[in-house]
């Protein structure tokens, strides 16, 4: 496969080599913010909050549906005064009791990690709100244990799903005091999304459209992302998968000051090294640096001397600020440029972003 960006603004091209409308689930997220708000609050959330606050929240889910667990702890940020943990496996954490939420989230509804943990804190007795597809095995032991069900209105595929995931969640978090998010938040990132997605819309040529042009930055490289806080974190994580669902393409992800502990090295490794004299251009790092608004003052300075550390290397680096006052739209921001990026990046490698077949063969095997 071959990188070629002349695709990215051939008229034909974003139709053709997206059949399954990558583009367009990406798109439509601020309707998916809306949308999934108001299915929200006519769930029965408010429920939640008549027994108190739990002594602690965790969220089981794999996949996009776990990163929805991380959106929630940083919507709700370090002063929340319990923890939030997410499980991306089969198992409760010992502690997790009757006075805990479990909050079990599944696109589909049927992961098996995720309804192995349901069907667990139904047996502890502990608290449960499911989010996921109607009718399905996570809303029947949601309906069997008589635990409030948030249906999932996004069609298609978990990784354009992330509102229809994180934004219940966000609802029953405000409903226990954890974090401000009343509906004029929800529609201040539906309205961000929705200019994000006009400036990237596929006739919006690449030197003027911010997905295209971070795509063609991220193509023929080994992308390095860093977030500059936990908001800017989850993007990261957010990117990366998106890269290698939508893109099928190599990424690592962290975050500042964990990074200058461990791949920061990769400053002074064989990829970090580019030879103009080549008769083949090789894959090299390149660092993409997200910001925040709310970075630690010592972190500030981890940040600006990575990025000084990475261009007295010769490595290229792009760093992308988040916009937006609330934690939730500072991070819509940085979580759409992504996925525009990601899908672009497939189009012009010629690669249907949709298609996940290596994943589907690994469930395939497991279920054998």
């Amino acid at each position: 496969m071959n990188w070629e960006p002349d695709r990215l603004d051939d008229g034909k091209q974003p139709a053709d080599g997206d059949p399954s409308g990558m583009l367009r689930a990406v798109a439509d997220s601020a309707a998916q913010v809306r949308t999934s708000h108001r299915v929200a609050m006519e769930s029965g959330l408010s429920a939640l909050a008549e027994d108190g606050r739990p002594r602690a929240i965790v969220v089981a889910g794999v996949g996009g549906s776990g990163i929805a667990g991380d959106v929630l702890d940083v919507v709700c940020g370090h002063g929340a005064p319990l923890p939030i943990v997410t499980v991306r496996s089969y198992r409760l954490p010992g502690w997790i009791g009757a006075t805990d939420l479990v909050i079990a989230v599944s696109h589909s509804g049927r992961a098996e990690e995720t309804l192995t943990v349901a069907a667990e804190a139904v047996r502890r007795g502990c608290r449960l709100l499911a989010v996921g597809a109607p009718e399905s095995p996570l809303h029947a032991i949601a309906r069997q244990a008589g635990a409030p069900f948030v249906p999932v209105t996004a069609g298609g595929r978990p990784r354009a799903s992330l509102w229809a995931l994180s934004v219940p969640l966000v609802v029953a978090a405000a409903g226990f005091g954890l974090v401000e998010a009343g509906e004029q938040v929800f529609e201040g990132v539906a309205k961000r999304l929705e200019d994000l997605a006009h400036r990237c819309r596929p006739t919006s040529e690449s030197f003027i459209n911010p997905g295209k042009s971070l795509a063609m930055e991220i193509a023929e490289t080994v992308p390095m992302i860093w977030g500059s806080s936990p908001v800017a974190a989850v993007a990261a994580h957010w990117w990366a998968c998106g890269l290698n669902m939508n893109g099928k393409y190599p990424a690592m992800w962290g975050e500042l000051p964990e990074v200058d502990h461990n791949q920061v090295a990769a400053l002074d490794g064989p990829l970090a090294h580019r030879d103009i004299f080549a008769d083949e251009s090789g894959r090299s790092l390149r660092l993409f640096v997200l910001r925040d608004v709310d970075e630690h003052p010592r972190v500030v300075r981890h940040r600006e001397a990575s990025v000084r550390l990475a261009e007295d290397r010769g490595v290229p680096v792009t760093q992308i600020a988040a916009e937006g006052e609330h934690p939730l739209e500072r991070l819509a921001t940085l979580v759409a440029l992504g996925d525009f990026a990601s899908t672009y990046l497939a189009l012009g490698y010629g690669i249907d972003p949709a298609t996940v077949s290596a994943i589907t063969e690994v469930r395939s095997r497991i279920s054998q």
